[in-house]
């Protein structure tokens, strides 16, 4: 999958994901730039939390509801992990990631943050 597609007109709701914690951040990006909630949902684990705004944790439908409102953006992400710890089935992500382009009439954004993830690779 080019990860680098034009998300305004690609909705492709199917990404390989992966239980390679070090392939995780790029199955995210690829994921969430194809347009695709049902894609991007189905990154994450049944018991995640996102965290769209500090102090703010979302799961379930919340979660949802968040990822398709910086979906919502068309504009595509990048992510660039920083370190990747793994021990036995758990997994500790640190990346960093940028939403950037003109979210339409002509208003640039640009969302930078850094973000730390942690999973059970052994539900996957």
């Amino acid at each position: 999958m080019n990860i680098n597609m034009d998300i305004a007109h690609h909705h492709d709701s199917t990404v390989a994901l992966t239980t390679d914690a070090v392939h995780h951040p790029s199955v995210f990006e690829a994921a969430f730039n194809s347009g695709s909630a049902q894609a991007l949902a189905a990154v994450y684990d049944r018991d995640a939390v996102f965290v769209p705004r500090a102090g703010e944790p979302v799961t379930g439908a919340e979660l949802r509801a968040a990822n398709a409102e910086f979906q919502s953006l068309g504009l595509p992400i990048s992510v660039r992990p920083r370190h990747t710890y793994v021990a036995d089935d758990i997994a500790l992500l640190i990346v960093d990631w940028v939403i950037d382009g003109e979210a339409g009439e002509g208003v640039s954004l640009r969302a930078v943050q850094s973000a730390e993830i942690a999973s059970s690779w052994a539900r996957r």
